[in-house]
């Protein structure tokens, strides 16, 4: 029987089938293997002394580690247009970070009704020539949320952002339920308290949704060469660079440079630089060990 895990709890692996939710445990081979059943695993399931055993997980077509969620077709990454304020260096990085993953973002800005004048400009020309999605909501008052339920339908979406950014209370509103204790935002330090519990794919308009815990940092780990092929604003331009594989930070007859200010984002660029030197720095210091 096959089923696919939207929970884990303890050792324990809910796993909806054809024939509804199914309580398991992981076969002890996975241990000795060093893998790990997640949440989105389409999975296997046998019964072993009258209980159920994950025996086999189906190869999978993306992975994040955090959150740990297997399958996602798609991100919202979800940022509050104010309180807390945008913290473009780590939206960057998580975008990064799923490019990496294979998962194509679509970046939710949310709080619409606290933006200032032409911000939203301001992020659409951010943006530019990348592809993705931006969709302008506001989740407490439910405004824009026929376009979030279509987005859903046939896919794994995962929920991400930093905390006080609204992800479980979108969640709340398109269940029409508290599925999560909703946090606040700490009028102190405006970030918002941990509330999340675990993850958990829900189903929602004939797909499944995961609410994640926010996250405050994250650090890039690839291959400097790598990061290149994570910005997707640059592709179309790479091939008439003057030298194969270039790195698009001092090389002459640069296309890419040339496109800065035209069809790439001057911003995007100076973070694909600063990356770029993070990630330099890190690796040279790993190989000198």
């Amino acid at each position: 029987m096959e089923g696919l895990i939207i929970k884990g709890i303890g050792g324990f692996y809910y796993v909806s089938t054809e024939g509804g939710v199914v309580e398991c445990k992981a076969k002890g081979i996975f241990r000795l293997r060093n893998v790990t059943p997640m949440v989105g695993d389409k999975v296997v399931i046998e019964v072993e002394r009258d209980s159920n055993v994950i025996s086999e997980i189906l190869p999978r077509s993306s992975e994040l580690e955090r959150p740990m969620v297997a399958n996602v077709t798609q991100a919202f990454v979800v940022s509050a247009m104010r309180n807390p304020d945008i913290n473009e260096e780590l939206l960057m990085k998580f975008i990064v970070m799923l490019e990496k993953s294979n998962i194509t973002p679509v970046l939710v800005f949310n709080k619409v009704d606290l933006s200032y004048q032409g911000q939203m400009k301001e992020l659409t020309d951010l943006f530019m020539g990348t592809g993705y999605r931006l969709l302008f909501i506001g989740a407490k008052e439910g405004k824009d949320f026929d376009v979030i339920l279509k987005e859903l339908t046939g896919n794994i979406t995962v929920f991400c952002g930093p905390s006080g950014a609204g992800k479980s209370t979108m969640l709340n509103r398109i269940l029409g339920k508290e599925h999560m204790e909703t946090g606040v935002v700490s009028e102190r330090l405006k970030r918002g308290k941990h509330t999340t519990r675990h993850s958990e794919l829900v189903n929602v308009n004939d797909g499944f949704v995961v609410d994640t815990p926010g996250f405050s940092s994250i650090e890039l780990s690839m291959e400097t060469e790598e990061l290149k092929d994570y910005f997707p604003e640059f592709h179309e331009h790479e091939g008439n660079c003057r030298f194969t594989g270039c790195s698009h930070n001092k090389e002459p007859g640069c296309s890419v440079k040339d496109a800065v200010g035209k069809t790439i984002s001057e911003k995007r660029y100076y973070y694909y630089l600063r990356f770029l030197n993070e990630l330099m720095e890190v690796n040279k210091k790993k190989w000198s060990r």
